[in-house]
């Protein structure tokens, strides 16, 4: 019998070299596996620590040895590697599984089709702001697993995505927040949206009566769907209308209150450092959570008016002969796209395409016809973008590089014009991933 692991590792990025590093210091066997390059700096860290790693391949009798296997977000289950595993009775868990684990840390957690990023660094901000000794992880910042296995937090801010949480079993959140679910990486769920929504419930598994839910009650799918389950967590809706039993709500349409501890938290959506409704919401969200670890309401007021936002969301780049740019790289499905547009008050020049993933155009029809007066396609194909839009948009142009892009936006465009980079679509046709996207679009900007 060959050499036998405690743990294999499928992907060496972030996640599954984080998961090595604390495993390693748990005192466990490991063998980290990835069918693709790994970066130099991740083979120098599983080097320092003694991690046995491999590239290029997975050596299917090594994997299969293994008591247990921690595999990244990113493998769908349907890879011929992780069936195997399964075949073998082998149990295949999430990172943020596997850290949850060597932690007593309070761990507040966000999910949702859009918005989960900027919820959850603005929750971690309201934390940091407040003096806590908080970590954001999960989706965004380092490594859940690296920071359990280095640091000693006593909070955690998690953004967690479906992915994630197909892969948590025993996993508990404190405070799980659900901000919305629309249509999102169909094709991960055999284009069934029932299997996406129980997906992102996952997030209130094992919750406890002392923890606490919050969700966003307008959502008509988390709103029919939670009325389908039990969940023993306190709950704390919020909501866009005056309701003042909810944990959140809109007072005369220009005042949020956040409704928390018989304590109202009161402040104008005039302050809010975000823009645009989807903010609002989610600094509800965001206020909700923090009053239920009790933060303050001056700090958690002061937070939300100073909080700058995230690079390749709704990101200003530059105002070029009075066009202004705007990335919205992260917008990478139809949703996020509404709310972009939404939020613009000016003509657009919309740069939007990738890979489509079985998109459906329609929610967007009613903004494009009154805010797009151009759109130049992004993407190797673009045959449904243009099917959709050749009768509603003038002007539309098909490009292949960023440089194209700008430079046929800028031409479309005039001053008082914003050209917007909000793609619809995930970006591997062309690009590395949605942040090579948005930094390519904002250098070629800089460019003109």
């Amino acid at each position: 019998m060959g050499l036998r692991y405690d743990i294999a590792i499928l992907g060496a990025g972030e996640s599954g070299t984080g998961a090595a590093v604390l495993a390693r210091k748990k005192g466990f066997n490991v063998f980290v596996s990835d069918k693709g390059p790994i970066l130099q700096q991740y083979k120098n860290v599983l080097t320092n620590h003694d991690i046995r790693w491999e590239e290029g391949k997975h050596t299917e009798q090594l994997i299969l040895s293994a008591s247990e296997v921690i595999k990244s977000p990113g493998i769908p289950d349907t890879v011929e590697m992780v069936k195997n595993i399964r075949a073998q009775g082998i149990p295949v868990i999430a990172e943020i599984e596997f850290a949850a684990r060597y932690t007593n840390a309070t761990k507040i957690c966000i999910t949702g089709s859009n918005g989960k990023t900027t919820t959850s660094m603005l929750t971690y901000s309201i934390l940091k702001n407040a003096g806590y000794n908080v970590g954001l992880a999960g989706n965004v910042g380092k490594s859940f697993a690296w920071q359990v296995a280095e640091n000693d937090f006593d909070y955690y801010v998690l953004e967690i995505s479906s992915f994630q949480l197909d892969g948590m079993f025993d996993f508990r959140a404190e405070i799980a927040v659900l901000l919305n679910i629309t249509p999102d990486h169909l094709d991960r769920y055999n284009n069934s949206f029932e299997q996406y929504v129980k997906s992102k419930f996952r997030i209130l598994q094992n919750q406890k009566q002392e923890d606490a839910f919050v969700y966003f009650s307008d959502d008509k799918t988390i709103a029919d769907y939670l009325g389908k389950i039990e969940t023993a967590a306190r709950i704390f809706p919020y909501t866009s209308y005056t309701d003042s039993s909810c944990g959140g709500y809109m007072k005369n349409e220009s005042t949020l209150v956040i409704n928390i501890k018989q304590d109202k938290l009161e402040m104008e959506t005039r302050d809010l450092s975000l823009t645009g409704r989807q903010n609002i919401y989610n600094s509800m969200a965001s206020g909700i959570a923090a009053r239920l670890v009790d933060i303050r309401k001056e700090v958690i007021k002061q937070s939300l008016s100073e909080f700058e936002n995230i690079e390749h969301r709704l990101e200003h780049v530059a105002v070029v002969r009075g066009i202004e740019f705007i990335n919205d790289s992260k917008a990478t499905n139809v949703n996020s796209t509404w709310y972009a547009l939404e939020c613009i008050k000016k003509p657009v020049v919309w740069i939007v395409g990738g890979i489509d993933k079985g998109n459906d155009y329609e929610p967007l029809m009613e903004l494009v016809k009154e805010k797009v007066k151009a759109i130049v396609c992004l993407g190797k194909d673009n045959s449904r973008i243009i099917s959709a839009f050749e009768f509603i948009v003038p002007d539309l142009v098909e490009t292949e590089n960023a440089a194209d892009a700008v430079k046929a936006a800028y031409y479309l465009g005039d001053p008082g014009d914003v050209v917007l980079l909000s793609p619809a679509c995930a970006s591997f046709d062309l690009f590395e991933n949605f942040e090579d996207r948005g930094r390519q679009f904002k250098q070629k900007v800089f460019d003109l």
